[in-house]
């Protein structure tokens, strides 16, 4: 909003300063000023709001170190992430761009599930709060919504070569990136095409088409099926993260911290994915109008930066599944949008684990029990508790140093997923 009031003032007044609002550099450093702001404004009065109705998280006995003075501690906190990220993403973006439009709606889709499950927890009284069932329907909605924008919307393009250009200075000084779409338009001469084509990691023509899924054993008939396949892995990915980043949340800070290191690596690519230079420069696609996101995801980043100031340990507030859903989603949807979900795996290794940890730990139990009897399987796990987390709590480690090991390993995992930018 506030960006249509000063390019309106700046056409009609020229007012000094008002054309500031077209750099998408400027309008990012504003989203994170605004985003820490709001959440940490809106985060002690959510949190006085929470506990005067008595809306406390309720701590199973599962025999970890401090789990007790846990309980009735604020819970659905991720009402703080998702007001701190919505707040400056309304005053600071295009509106009119289908990506942000595209992003605002999986936050508000995902927080509302969220929202659904703590508050069935909550004031319903029903610890398994709502039925996974309902969770996965939610989750598919989402994946159909945003594949089939992704696939069939004409906003959604892509140059998949940008033709060389020397780096421009503008009488301003300003760069190539904070051009308008116009004037950036002129430096290339390739058409935008519609393609389902994504970035593939640690190949040197990294380029991958969904479509060759089908025509490499199905013939170039089966072409006109990419749509319905490239749904269904858009949907897998956004239910796989989003229930990645939801068994993260599981000790202090750990997946709000996890998800700002991510969140920042987005940021890169989404600069990079919608910047003609650095695009030509570093060989990778260029995606028309993805540059917008980068203020999206400094949003993003503020408020889960702003949020550890009240989920570090010992934590004021949980975010609950209100905000744990959401932020996993939101990845999700960041990443397919900037054609980077193939590096998931890896920029989101943190969740990946945890993930993993569970359904191994669910597996080898059913196989231990199967084959040697319930007893056996139960002193056995191969894990002493899962997710990950929980079993170095287990093993004697305090949860601010498995946190803070996580982080720096999630932070190395960031820096190898930045550099699949040149090492191919």
């Amino acid at each position: 909003m506030l960006y249509y009031l000063f390019e309106y003032l700046d056409k009609n007044f020229d007012l000094p300063g008002t054309g500031v609002f077209k750099y998408i550099s400027f309008r990012a450093s504003l989203a994170i000023i605004f985003s820490l702001f709001f959440s940490l404004f809106l985060g002690k009065r959510i949190i006085t709001l929470l506990l005067k109705k008595q809306v406390g998280e309720t701590i199973r006995d599962l025999g970890l170190e401090g789990e007790k003075k846990k309980q009735g501690t604020p819970t659905m906190g991720g009402l703080i992430i998702l007001s701190a990220i919505l707040i400056p993403v309304l005053l600071l973006t295009k509106l009119s761009n289908v990506y942000i439009v595209l992003m605002i709606v999986s936050t508000v889709w995902l927080g509302t599930i969220g929202f659904l499950d703590d508050y069935i927890k909550v004031f319903k009284k029903d610890k398994k709060g709502l039925a996974g069932k309902f969770k996965v329907v939610g989750q598919v909605g989402l994946g159909v919504i945003v594949g089939s924008v992704l696939y069939f919307n004409e906003h959604v393009v892509v140059r998949e070569r940008a033709e060389k250009q020397t780096v421009v200075w503008e009488k301003d000084k300003t760069l190539i990136d904070d051009l308008t779409n116009n004037e950036s338009a002129q430096l290339f001469s390739k058409e935008n095409i519609k393609s389902t084509t994504t970035t593939i990691p640690f190949f040197k023509n990294n380029e991958f088409e969904y479509s060759y899924l089908l025509t490499s054993w199905l013939g170039d008939e089966a072409k006109k099926y990419t749509w319905l396949l490239y749904i269904i892995i858009v949907t897998f990915i956004i239910t796989a993260v989003s229930n990645g980043a939801n068994i993260t949340d599981g000790i202090d800070g750990l997946a709000a911290g996890t998800s700002a290191i991510i969140g920042t690596v987005l940021a890169v690519f989404a600069y990079v994915s919608g910047n003609t230079v650095f695009a030509n420069y570093l060989n990778i696609m260029y995606l028309p109008n993805t540059g917008e996101l980068m203020v999206y995801a400094a949003a993003f980043i503020g408020a889960c930066v702003g949020f550890l100031w009240f989920n570090a340990y010992p934590a004021q507030v949980f975010m609950g599944d209100t905000g744990s859903l959401a932020l996993g989603g939101i990845i999700a949807v960041f990443a397919i949008s900037i054609r980077k979900e193939l590096l998931i795996p890896v920029l989101c290794g943190i969740f990946l684990v945890e993930n993993l940890s569970v359904i191994m730990q669910v597996y080898y139990f059913k196989y231990q029990k199967r084959k040697h009897g319930i007893e056996y399987a139960r002193e056995n796990r191969l894990f002493k508790m899962a997710p990950l987390h929980h079993h170095y709590q287990k093993s004697g480690y305090h949860e601010s140093k498995i946190v803070m090991r996580f982080f720096i390993i999630g932070i190395a995992l960031a820096v190898l997923t930045v550099i699949t930018l040149k090492l191919r």
